[in-house]
């Protein structure tokens, strides 16, 4: 693992293989070429995006002049305009030839209002997801001093180290299915 945990370990992490199947059948393998958008600043988007390979931006402003941050393999992208149905506020776009799982927005409700134990663990991951990065901005910001101690990886749980273990495996198996 590295010392930057993959976010979608922790949503991939809490489902069942079930799940995984059912993503596996329901999601489609997008593939994005270097400065190509995959998510624009004020228009809805229709999906939830996990990457499996290459490089994104996540800029804002009118001319995309400030990155926010850079997205790699094991990120997932649309959570929170997934999570509140609003636009997004920034644009995403690829840096270099980037492969993302696309699980349409449709889709995904519809297996969540039917099966109520996917969602909730669907909903427990995307919430774990969501505060490690709340963790990691306050982190970027320099406020460090309003967190309570955080663990160095090394440091985590061994019970988190197996979940974080298993969550990597079911993630290479995911990315594997889709070669």
């Amino acid at each position: 693992m590295t010392h930057k945990t993959e976010k979608a370990l922790f949503l991939i992490g809490g489902l069942s293989d079930d799940d995984l199947h059912w993503v596996v059948h329901k999601a489609k393998v997008e593939k994005i070429p270097p400065g190509e958008r995959l998510i624009y600043e004020g228009r809805p988007i229709n999906a939830l995006y996990f990457v499996l390979s290459g490089l994104l931006s996540v800029v804002i402003g009118t001319n995309e002049d400030r990155e926010l941050a850079q997205i790699t393999k094991g990120e997932v992208v649309g959570e929170i305009s997934f999570i509140d149905s609003r636009p997004p506020l920034a644009t995403v776009k690829a840096l270099e030839t980037t492969r993302v799982l696309a699980i349409s927005r449709f889709e995904l409700n519809s297996k969540i209002h039917s099966d109520s134990k996917f969602a909730a663990r669907f909903y427990q991951g995307l919430s774990l997801c969501l505060a490690s990065r709340m963790r990691g901005t306050i982190r970027r910001l320099g406020y460090e001093d309003l967190m309570e101690y955080e663990p160095e990886p090394d440091e985590l749980s061994s019970q988190t180290q197996e979940f974080l273990a298993l969550a990597q495996a079911k993630f290479n198996w995911l990315v594997q299915s889709f070669k």
